[in-house]
């Protein structure tokens, strides 16, 4: 990877475009690959200029892979962007599970400070929820919610928190139908995740995700005692008395809001003294479920913070933990880098029949997964899906993809996976917070802001500029990078901040409050 004075670089020795670092003048003659080329117009940082000529319709190389071909001929030290590129991916259907690498060498030793459930999963934080089966049981769960400040919590700083989980659906769906089957996953992803130490389930009565469907359909079973101290200033006959039964709400049968709402705070408040009590313990890393996640993309997220994510994605599947790849729309035309290192045929086939999937699932809307890069993308400098995609890849690291799940499947795998998902921020990160994860590593280079409790969010700047004009929301910068500093010692860096957060330390987005309306479960087919 040639970098010349860092005005530029070029991500692979085959590619035929180079990208800015900073705002490149017309006129600047550039040496590159062993020939002088002179820009022909001003580039702006984030985009890419061309270092050779360009037929009309053959291919433009970027990371060492086309991400488009061009519209017109295109002269060395042109910019190269959608006047004179557009996306032309063909999918490769035979080489699956031809380049399956071996394991990485384990790493023992790293661990961090997490809560552990009776079901062995480890939280990193240690929340109640309020969930609420349908839109209409939306309002009354966060009035319940909404009753635990800050100053009703002081006396319980061992509860990060009390979080309503409200949506916009639960009815208007086929019974057992694609989009009530998805709903269940989500919301008793949440009743089960490792952050989540107890729970309250709040519904309307009349709804078509009944809670009697989604206690039996989840298998959801009602609080335990695993992970708390029953020495410290509790009757343990009188904790296990409260933990019997899931606590379960219906308004219709609760007397309506006002009693339902009384009802859900005092439940809560039972609940309190005994989450209090859950300590943290110190566990191997190979606990750690990584949600990777990028958002705001720009021309740098494939140079920096997107690579460094795929470090830490390795070290956490070194440790023997989890890695989770998903956003499958932006996946498109990067499919050849999972499908040819997948650990089996089967897995690969599983990964193209999603794709597949969301080809004809657009369409069925009359759109194409390439209206894609979003209006900040483009001005990033990201020009096609394919170009978008082959950057984000990168979060996946190097080792063979193990599992594709479906949207908030539990996941039980370890290694990396890949979990079925469209690209918007919210849903995606729903998704596999729902599957289970227990950390989100959430890259941008635009400056996206985003939480999603009960999760923390560790946010990562693409660039220097971003981290210091975005401060208070950015965790940690990767321009660094493009200065002093290698992609493995900025993804072992962004490890050890994985570690810390696991174990405590607040993010940025933790910091701000966010997290409490990024919940979005996929809805996926028609409302009736």
């Amino acid at each position: 990877m040639e970098t010349g004075t860092k005005a530029w670089i070029q991500l692979h020795a085959d590619d035929n475009c180079i990208v800015a670092l900073q705002t490149l003048s017309q006129g600047l003659q550039i040496e590159v690959a062993g020939k002088t080329v002179s820009l022909q117009s001003n580039i702006q940082a984030g985009h890419k200029v061309s270092i050779a000529a360009i037929e009309n319709g053959a291919a433009v190389i970027k990371y060492g892979w086309p991400i488009g071909v061009a519209t017109q001929h295109i002269e060395a030290g042109v910019h190269v962007h959608d006047h004179n590129l557009r996306c032309e991916h063909v999918i490769d259907f035979t080489n699956l599970a031809t380049d399956t690498p071996e394991p990485p060498a384990k790493i023992s030793g790293r661990t961090f400070d997490g809560y552990v459930r009776a079901n062995g999963s480890v939280g990193t934080r240690n929340y109640i929820a309020v969930i609420s089966t349908v839109n209409c049981s939306a309002s009354v769960s966060r009035y319940i919610a909404n009753h635990f400040t800050e100053d009703v919590l002081r006396d319980f700083p061992g509860v990060d928190g009390v979080v309503a989980f409200k949506h916009d659906s639960g009815c208007g769906m086929a019974y057992e139908g694609i989009r009530h089957q998805t709903l269940s996953r989500v919301l008793g992803g949440v009743a089960r995740h490792p952050n989540i130490a107890a729970y309250v389930l709040i519904g309307l009565g009349c709804e078509q995700n009944t809670l009697g469907h989604l206690l039996k359909s989840q298998k959801l079973v009602p609080l335990t005692l695993a992970g708390m101290d029953t020495k410290a200033n509790q009757d343990k006959r009188s904790l296990v008395e409260a933990a019997r039964e899931v606590p379960v709400l219906s308004i219709q049968d609760s007397g309506g809001t006002r009693a339902t709402v009384k009802r859900g705070i005092e439940m809560v408040q039972e609940l309190l003294p005994i989450v209090n009590q859950m300590r943290r313990t110190q566990v191997s890393a190979e606990h750690l479920i990584l949600a990777t996640k990028c958002g705001g993309s720009d021309g740098y997220s494939g140079i920096t913070a997107n690579p460094a994510l795929g470090i830490a994605a390795d070290r956490t599947v070194a440790c023997g933990g989890t890695a989770i790849l998903s956003e499958t729309t932006e996946l498109y035309g990067a499919e050849q880098l999972f499908t040819r290192r997948a650990q089996s045929p089967d897995v690969a086939t599983k990964l193209l029949d999603r794709i597949e999937w969301w080809k004809n699932y657009s369409a069925g809307y009359g759109e194409e997964i390439d209206n894609n890069p979003s209006i900040g993308n483009k001005a990033g400098g990201l020009t096609t899906i394919v170009e978008k995609s082959l950057g984000a890849a990168s979060k996946g690291g190097s080792t063979a993809l193990q599992a594709v799940y479906q949207y908030a499947e539990p996941i039980r795998t370890k290694g990396l996976v890949i979990m079925d998902a469209p690209g918007f921020d919210p849903a995606c990160v729903t998704g596999m917070v729902a599957s289970g994860a227990n950390v989100i590593v959430f890259t941008t280079g635009r400056g996206s802001c985003f939480g999603c409790k009960p999760v923390p969010s560790i946010k990562v700047a693409t660039n220097t500029a971003l981290f210091h004009r975005m401060t208070d929301d950015m965790d940690l910068d990767m321009g660094t990078v493009l200065v002093d500093e290698t992609i493995e010692e900025a993804g072992d860096r962004l490890f050890d901040e994985i570690l810390a957060t696991a174990s405590g330390k607040k993010t940025k987005s933790e910091l701000l409050g966010y997290g409490d309306d990024e919940f979005v479960p996929w809805s996926i087919g028609p409302t009736l």
